[in-house]
């Protein structure tokens, strides 16, 4: 599967230790991360991820390409609710996108917990059967 990870800043240390946590799972998957975050995944837990641009410079923008274009499975974007984004408009965008696409999207912890489980388990096999 083709996994999208995004944070906000003030959620990235939160998304470094989920990916930490379960790099065992990720490690089998094909990662793919806006500039900062992804560079912090891959200090923290040695894993390959492609990086895109950051954020507020369109790497929002790129993982949305990637989900119109089929090639993007799931979504984690730890959001953070309480501070403004100067690129929220990019931000709505991607959500839209994964709504518009039927992409799993977890925009919390709880969520994500809920998905890598089923993404451990098999649940999301369901996005291959187009290919």
């Amino acid at each position: 599967m083709n996994i999208a990870l995004i944070a906000h800043d003030r959620k990235k240390e939160a998304l470094i230790q989920f990916v930490s946590a379960y790099t065992p799972i990720f490690e089998d998957h094909i990662l793919f991360a806006t500039g900062t975050t992804g560079k912090k995944i891959i200090e923290a837990t040695g894993l390959s991820v492609h990086r895109f641009q950051s954020g507020p410079l369109g790497g929002d923008q790129q993982i949305g390409a990637m989900i119109a274009n089929n090639q993007i499975d799931l979504v984690i974007f730890f959001r953070d609710p309480l501070t403004a984004q100067p690129h929220e408009p990019d931000v709505s965008a991607l959500l839209r996108l994964c709504d518009v696409y039927d992409i799993p999207l977890a925009s919390n912890m709880g969520t994500a917990e809920v998905l890598i489980h089923g993404l451990e388990r098999g649940d999301f096999n369901w996005r291959t059967l187009d290919e």
